[in-house]
């Protein structure tokens, strides 16, 4: 277990809480340019969780989704790693929409888990449990939550291996140094959430500098990016994995929105972002509303669910603070519609989540075409959750 003797962050009190967060942007007139904005005498937690609208069918559905995964799966069973680590992410999100108690119960009973019986921090794949440990810091200041929030700063600041050109190398020491799309999320979270609750912006300038390390290795003339840089073996670079861009929308509308609540702003970052997202736009199916798993690919593999899912979640989380307008909110609903599709009930009636794509590492067309699909896969899980609760509420 990283352990550091001198937390090299300590928030001794938290002025910033993830629940308490104003929507304030304004334009040169002084009129509110974004949607998640309430008038300035309702609460901000209360303002958040109603643009979700938390009586709806969606948020009815996402709690269904979480309330059987955690029936059937005990949190202490759910490892240290991004899989659960994306799970939980999404359950702290539903509970900031409905406050229902057994949700925090269940993501708190896992880190606590972890606390007591030890992790590693090692890539960036160990990194995303320390979201979860952000947003409980954000009701609270506890030492325990806190230090997995130091112990993955000092991995990102200090342990972590890095690539000739500075970027934080995604499988740390267990591989040749190389950067992954998937890390856009996987450090990025933490650092956009800390960067927000702490209000040290060293943390969000570290991500940008990080996104300027991958832009131009990664991205592509179309906006899309590719699986990784200098992994070696026999890796196609002119396929597009969903999943791998999903993570970036996801993250990078995120960034973007705590930029913007602080009162600046991305360019860089911005275009990144925008391009991206004009790249996947010109590849979702029209019949389902998803994307195929390699995206300029139709027809040659399959539609999966997690990949859609966190498109929906990263465009219309960017529509609701002014990133993106009404076609990509339209692309938003469409692919939320297409994740419903793939939510079918189980023996008892309880919604389970299908077609999931199993993890994948940066390959070739054909072993791409290998990834086997499964049921009910906990990142997969947690992206519909997020897919369901982001999107509700944006129609009449």
């Amino acid at each position: 277990m990283n352990r550091i003797p001198n937390p090299i962050v300590r928030v001794l009190g938290i002025s910033l809480l993830l629940s308490a967060t104003q929507c304030t942007s304004t334009t040169n007139d002084g009129s509110a340019n974004y949607y998640d904005l309430c008038d300035a005498d309702v609460p901000a937690a209360e303002c958040y969780a109603t643009r979700r609208a938390p009586e709806s069918e969606q948020v009815d559905l996402a709690t269904d989704i979480a309330l059987r995964w955690m029936d059937e799966h005990p949190a202490e069973e759910q490892s240290w790693d991004w899989g659960p680590g994306v799970l939980m992410f999404a359950l702290t999100e539903l509970h900031r929409v409905t406050d229902d108690e057994r949700l925090r119960d269940y993501y708190s009973a896992w880190l606590d888990h972890h606390i007591q019986e030890g992790y590693n921090i090692i890539w960036s794949d160990s990194c995303p449990p320390a979201i979860t440990a952000i947003a409980l810091l954000s009701e609270t200041s506890t030492d325990e939550y806190q230090q997995v929030v130091d112990d993955v700063l000092q991995y990102l600041l200090v342990d972590a291996r890095r690539t000739d050109y500075g970027g934080i190398s995604h499988n740390g020491d267990l591989g040749a140094p190389s950067i992954w799309v998937d890390s856009v999320f996987m450090f990025g979270m933490v650092l956009t959430r800390w960067g927000e609750l702490s209000g040290d912006v060293s943390f969000l300038d570290l991500m940008s500098e990080q996104m300027g390390i991958f832009a131009p290795r990664l991205q592509h003339e179309n906006g899309l990016m590719q699986h990784a840089f200098d992994w070696p073996g026999n890796v196609d670079t002119d396929i597009y994995w969903n999943r791998g861009n999903s993570w970036v929308t996801a993250s990078l509308s995120e960034y973007l929105r705590v930029r913007l609540l602080r009162g600046e702003s991305d360019p860089a970052v911005q275009k990144m972002f925008t391009d991206q997202v004009r790249g996947a736009l010109e590849l979702q199916d029209a019949d389902t509303g998803l994307w195929w798993t390699i995206m300029n690919r139709p027809g040659e593999i399959y539609q999966e669910t997690s990949g859609p899912a966190l498109f929906a979640y990263g465009m219309a989380r960017a529509y609701r603070y002014g990133f993106l307008g009404e076609q990509e909110l339209a692309a938003a609903l469409r692919a939320v519609e297409g994740v419903k599709g793939r939510i079918e009930p189980d023996a008892q009636g309880r919604p389970v989540v299908t077609d999931i794509s199993l993890g994948t590492d940066p390959t070739n067309f054909e072993t791409y075409a290998s990834v086997p699909l499964r049921d009910d896969i906990n990142y997969g899980v947690g992206a519909a959750i997020l897919a369901l609760i982001e999107t509700s509420g944006l129609t009449d």
